[in-house]
């Protein structure tokens, strides 16, 4: 197979006919969207993890001193549950922001292998702008 450049391509799915140099552009826009929003994504869970491990490190640092000032173990059994709660809560919001990521990133790649050149430097463009627009926000962690 090789890369063509073409104004004609079905792409991801049977609906997504182009035909024209208009929908050609408007369907690389559609993709180089996609992939910025691929890499703001990637920060985000980046973020989010930080800010997982950070407030459990808090709760648990909260838990220890309960623990020295207070010897019953009814009152020991609140914070645990409720920093296991809140990890879970972090954790199954993490495990959807992946998917989320696993199926753009496979909608990328899809529409890279239609093997048309426009498309693929909708890809490459997008990541490439989606990395320098995202990426400085990792340093405000």
């Amino acid at each position: 197979m090789h890369f063509i450049f073409s104004n004609e391509v079905v792409l991801l799915f049977d609906f997504w006919n182009v035909h024209s140099p208009a929908g050609m552009a408007l369907s690389v826009l559609v993709v180089l969207f996609l992939a910025v929003l691929y890499e703001s994504i990637k920060v985000g869970k980046a973020k989010l993890l930080h800010q997982a491990v950070v407030s459990v490190s808090i709760l648990s640092s909260q838990q220890l001193t309960e623990e020295t000032d207070q010897d019953s173990s009814a009152s020991d059994s609140a914070p645990v549950s409720r920093a296991r709660l809140r990890w879970f809560l972090c954790h199954f919001g993490q495990s959807l922001i992946h998917v989320v990521q696993v199926v753009i990133g496979y909608f990328m790649m899809l529409a890279v292998m239609s093997y048309n050149t426009w498309i693929f430097f909708g890809v490459i463009l997008g990541s490439a702008v989606g990395y320098y627009l995202a990426y400085p926000l990792l340093s405000m962690v």
